[in-house]
């Protein structure tokens, strides 16, 4: 109900503006003005009205600003992640140094320079040093921003240490999977042609480095443990978004991607820097994957050593769950 009293409102003020207008039209050809005719006085009120929209608009990106400042991310939990909110930063305040400077200038000269029919304005054809000017300075603002970005991104997807964690994060509409390389540090390999009912990733059974793999649907990590992800797709392209990482990757289907990074923050250490008693970390798809794309989440959870050992002492490997007990014959069959 109360949107369509709203939709009538708002047809109601169309139709009334509409006929203002259309009165002050008819006011005009009745005096004999002329409707392209501008006069000093609307041209002061338009001025006026330039430096009004200025403070208004200033006013209302400012406290924008500061009223949903409490939206954005906390504080990076990864190494990388710091490295890439220092670059955002920088992006950032180049960005609005630029929008404030164009904007008041803009709505500036709209108001000085209104029409004067005792000025006339001087005709220049070229002008090399103000062309030169903002030639130069833009080349070296962005110059210095790209090799900026990429000594960062060259850092960030260095390789990782031979010491890295390698865990396997597996994508399929609409659920993610992670696989443990276990204690030899070694994922088994896998092959699309073995999925079934019973082994959704294609685990390779005939492959020991498999047996100690840990299948889980809820991603652990261990605290300032350097951790390398290898991600792969059954179906559709998704994309491994870990924001509070500030780390992302695509998952496509037919190849392995990966990246590297290195998580600084426990989950009980973030909520205490958010004050949030229930936050968790997340990992989200950010590829619209098909019509459940929004429920396609995993919780993660960054743990001190002993709270990680704990919990990866609890889950059962691939060889418990998928090859003990099976005859010879169905383990050669998977």
């Amino acid at each position: 109900m109360t949107t369509l009293l709203v939709l009538i409102v708002l047809t109601l003020a169309v139709i009334a503006i509409a006929r203002v207008v259309r009165i002050l039209e008819l006011t005009s050809q009745l005096s004999g003005e002329s409707e392209e005719l501008v006069t000093p006085a609307d041209n002061k009120i338009h001025g006026g009205l330039s430096l009004v929209f200025l403070f208004i608009g200033l006013v209302f990106i400012g406290y924008t600003t500061i009223r949903y400042a409490h939206f954005m991310l906390p504080t990076p939990a990864s190494s990388q992640g710091v490295e890439i909110e220092n670059l955002m930063n920088v992006n950032y305040v180049l960005i609005f140094v630029v929008f404030f400077i164009t904007q008041i200038l803009l709505f500036y000269f709209a108001y000085k320079y209104q029409y004067n029919k005792n000025r006339r304005a001087d005709y220049i054809p070229e002008n090399h040093k103000l062309e030169v000017i903002w030639t130069i300075i833009p080349t070296i603002v962005l110059g210095g921003m790209i090799v900026y970005g990429l000594t960062v991104w060259n850092r960030i997807t260095a390789p990782a240490p031979d010491s890295a964690q390698k865990i396997e994060i597996y994508g399929q509409q609409f659920k993610w999977t992670a696989r443990y390389a276990g204690s030899d540090n070694i994922l088994g390999s896998a092959n699309f042609m073995k999925i079934n009912s019973s082994n959704s990733l294609g685990i390779d059974s005939l492959d020991h480095h498999s047996y100690d793999d840990i299948l889980t649907n809820e991603l652990h990590l261990k605290v300032n443990q350097p951790t390398v992800l290898y991600i792969r797709s059954q179906d559709v392209i998704h994309s491994v978004f870990l924001p509070h990482f500030r780390v992302q990757m695509n998952a496509v289907p037919g190849m392995t991607t990966q990246f590297f990074f290195t998580p600084t923050k426990t989950t009980a250490e973030m909520r205490k820097i958010t004050k949030n008693p229930t936050f968790d970390y997340i990992l989200l798809c950010n590829k619209i994957c098909g019509a459940a794309h929004y429920t396609m989440k995993m919780k993660v959870v960054v743990d001190e050593a002993p709270q990680y050992a704990e919990w990866m002492g609890k889950q059962k490997t691939f060889y418990e769950t998928n090859v003990m007990g099976a005859t010879p014959k169905a383990v050669a069959a998977n």
